[in-house]
């Protein structure tokens, strides 16, 4: 496939992207904030058996999602262009409401047939496990909505709906359980009042009703959408084990309360880290896909949205990994400490896994996802062995090695596995002022370490102050390596 080299579109959606990331900004920050915030009020409500069921009914939640709704979305995401400039979405939308109505009463039946398997497999009451699956109906819907919504580009609707959601799950949640005393149950009921009523806010901004008219499945939709959303349930999949895994792993051998601590180490980087990091690709992505649909060529502009990710994480997770400590105490706790051991391995693990969102675009805009399944599920039995072999003899640092482990391999695999014509162009420029901003950086850190200071807040502030001062001073110092 030949691509068109188009400076003037690209700058235009250079400048698009921006101004979508500004107007997604706030429910990223806000996001941030309130997973921020989950830990030390949760953690400070129920006591390490109970967050580790939690966590562990969170993991199986995001599990059956997977299987069973999540692709939907991102396939109504992929081809909504495409359908729209076909201008034939009552079908498409008629074809993915019953894919998705489908998908969840099968899902209701596989897990009535299995459910003595699920209890036994994942560690889990029944009880929770039913709650876990009324939950996944809102959840579906709000996954199915929100992508709608950010394929029409609406920034602001998606902010706005975010922030609501992330606030409206906290309060309810902590109601449930301090007035009525009911565990990590109080959890899952408060998310699942805040995610119904959300989705009713969803239906009015996505302006679904209007082009929602029931129709005849189109079948020949219906081609395309498992071919590019399947694997892409197997591709989350195989991310999930990667990550997720670990929980169930170490209930297994340890019981709930490690799995609890596996837990805040999970809840202080990935879904956190995860929520910032994404102000880049949500806005990006809608408009690359549209770029690509009309034959531009958007090798140039992965590439930059990559470099400036690397600039925007590499300074975090490093700050976050030398005061792993501190950083625990800051958010968690005490009962829950320990997970200090974690932070180190699974911050570097999202930023690898995050970064592969740049390297594995060229999978989906080629419509070869089962590549990307392929290449992860490698990596998610990779983590799972070692896992396995890991958590008897070093317990929690044997779930950190594990994680980062399989990460990496996977980013690594991504850079191995090169679709033609799509090959990314790596940004030698920031990464060369990186490395020049990282001398003053490590000079003032271990500074730090022999005024010892014990200002935590302070120093990681100054040392991210000192970074970004000196990346930009350089910069100026040396035009060249300007963009």
């Amino acid at each position: 496939m030949e691509y068109i080299e188009n400076k003037e579109v690209e700058e235009e959606q250079t400048r698009g992207i921006f101004q979508d990331m500004a107007k997604y900004a706030p429910s990223k920050i806000v996001g941030m904030i309130g997973n921020a915030l989950i830990v030390p009020v949760y953690t400070s409500l129920l006591p390490p058996e109970q967050y580790g069921l939690y966590s562990i009914s969170i993991a199986l939640l995001s599990f059956l999602c997977i299987l069973f709704s999540d692709w939907v979305g991102l396939s109504g995401l992929r081809f909504f262009r495409h359908h729209q400039i076909m201008q034939d979405m009552p079908k498409y939308l008629t074809t993915l409401v019953s894919m998705l109505t489908f998908n969840v009463a099968l899902m209701f039946i596989v897990a009535y047939v299995f459910r003595d398997n699920f209890y036994s497999f994942f560690h889990i009451p029944a009880k929770y496990f039913f709650a876990i699956l009324l939950l996944i109906i809102p959840v579906a819907v709000r996954a199915l909505l929100f992508q709608l919504i950010r394929a029409q580009l609406k920034s602001m609707s998606f902010t706005l709906s975010t922030i609501i959601n992330q606030f409206l799950t906290i309060g309810l949640s902590v109601f449930f359980v301090k007035f009525f005393n009911m565990g990590a149950m109080g959890m899952l009921l408060g998310m699942g009042v805040s995610i119904s009523l959300i989705d009713l806010l969803l239906i009015y901004q996505s302006n679904i009703i209007k082009w929602f008219k029931l129709q005849k499945i189109e079948w020949t939709f219906l081609i395309p959408i498992f071919k590019y959303g399947v694997p892409i349930a197997a591709t989350s999949l195989s991310a999930w084990i990667i990550n997720q895994s670990n929980k169930f792993i170490m209930n297994s051998i340890k019981g709930f309360s490690e799995a609890g601590i596996v837990g805040v180490g999970y809840g202080l980087t990935l879904p956190l880290l995860l929520t910032i990091f994404a102000i880049i690709t949500v806005a990006a992505v809608p408009r690359i896909i549209n770029m690509y649909e009309e034959k531009i060529d958007v090798r140039p502009i992965i590439s930059r949205f990559a470099g400036y990710y690397l600039l925007i994480s590499l300074p975090i997770i490093t700050v976050i990994s030398l005061y792993c400590i501190e950083y625990v105490h800051i958010f968690a706790n005490e009962k829950f400490y320990t997970a200090y051991k974690l932070i180190p391995y699974f911050a570097f693990g999202t930023f690898f896994l995050a970064l592969t969102d740049y390297t594995t675009l060229q999978y989906h805009l080629a419509n070869k996802t089962y590549i990307d399944f392929i290449i992860k599920l490698i990596s998610g039995v990779v983590g799972v062995v070692l896992n396995v072999i890991l958590i008897p003899e070093h317990g929690l640092v044997g779930v950190g090695i594990a994680t980062l482990a399989a990460n990496m391999l996977y980013f690594l695999l991504t850079i191995t596995i090169v679709l033609p014509n799509l090959r990314l162009k790596f940004p030698y420029k920031t990464v060369s002022k990186m490395l020049l901003a990282a001398v003053p950086f490590c000079i003032v850190y271990f500074a730090f370490s022999k005024l010892n200071i014990n200002q935590t807040i302070f120093e990681m502030i100054a040392l991210m102050l000192i970074f970004y001062s000196f990346y930009w001073i350089f910069g100026r110092m040396f035009p060249k390596l300007s963009d």
